[in-house]
């Protein structure tokens, strides 16, 4: 030890670290010190949680179909689908349905396949057959909102009438939920106060201002309240009215944190 600080530039370089040292340690001490002050001067608080929930009678229901056409080339297939669809479509706006509230969702066009056999010789490389194109697809699927909810069942009836392919997914939902939530998030609100009251009167102490506030995912998906999937390969024209269809009632719900003072 003594060997190695025996040189000037040595006993500079050891000096050197030791003020070091004592300056890091110096920072160190400070600092907790004055994160220590810092806590002391937070106040207290406490954090507590609320909920609100809105129930409502579902105003809309909303349903798709899908229609389907095969021809031996691909204008003679959408010429097909295009007739069943726009028939559909008259009947839905002569059924009270509004312009708007049908859109297309998805128009496809793709061609179609048969697989074809062919006669193996003996001896010879032979795969059975290939796929050989047989004309054109055509599938275009349609979504419909039905505002007056009391047709619905005679308007999903009409649509299998009319050749649709299949129906299917009727919900029944609120169309617009932005009040429902603004009424659902003041009452998570309004519990949550009532919470931080109860739980500051159990403490002894008073509530001061709000410090912190927290809203959780609010919009819970709704159930389907009613859904189903329907195949018409053919559907003769009749007195059914169409099945009775439940609404129940949509649910819209708020959870909030929010955080007080106390003093």
């Amino acid at each position: 030890m003594n060997t190695l600080f025996a040189t000037a530039p040595m006993r500079l370089l050891g000096a050197l670290t030791a003020v070091m040292l004592v300056v890091a340690l110096g920072s160190y001490a400070a600092l907790n010190v004055a994160q220590m002050q810092h806590l002391d001067m937070m106040p207290p608080m406490i954090s507590v949680s609320g909920e609100g929930e809105m129930l409502a009678v579902p105003d809309v229901g909303q349903f798709t179909f899908s229609v389907e056409a095969t021809a031996l080339d691909a204008v003679a297939a959408q010429e097909q689908s295009g007739t069943k669809v726009n028939d559909i479509i008259t009947f839905l706006t002569e059924s009270g349905v509004a312009e708007v509230d049908i859109n297309t969702q998805s128009y496809n066009l793709y061609p179609n396949y048969r697989w074809e056999e062919t006669i193996c010789i003996p001896g010879t490389i032979c795969r059975g057959g290939e796929q050989v194109q047989d004309g054109f697809v055509v599938n275009q699927t349609v979504e419909v909102k039905i505002r007056d909810t009391d047709t619905a069942s005679s308007i999903i009836t009409g649509v299998g009438e009319r050749e649709a392919t299949n129906i299917s997914g009727l919900n029944f939902v609120v169309d617009d939920t932005d009040a429902l939530q603004a009424e659902a998030r003041s009452l998570a609100v309004a519990d949550a106060r009532a919470k931080a009251e109860l739980l500051a009167a159990d403490l002894g102490v008073s509530l001061g201002r709000i410090t912190g506030y927290f809203e959780e995912d609010p919009r819970y998906a709704p159930e389907p309240m009613y859904a189903r999937t329907m195949a018409f390969d053919e559907m003769s024209e009749s007195d059914f009215g169409g099945p009775s269809l439940p609404m129940g009632e949509e649910k819209v719900g708020a959870r909030v944190n929010i955080t007080y003072e106390i003093r």
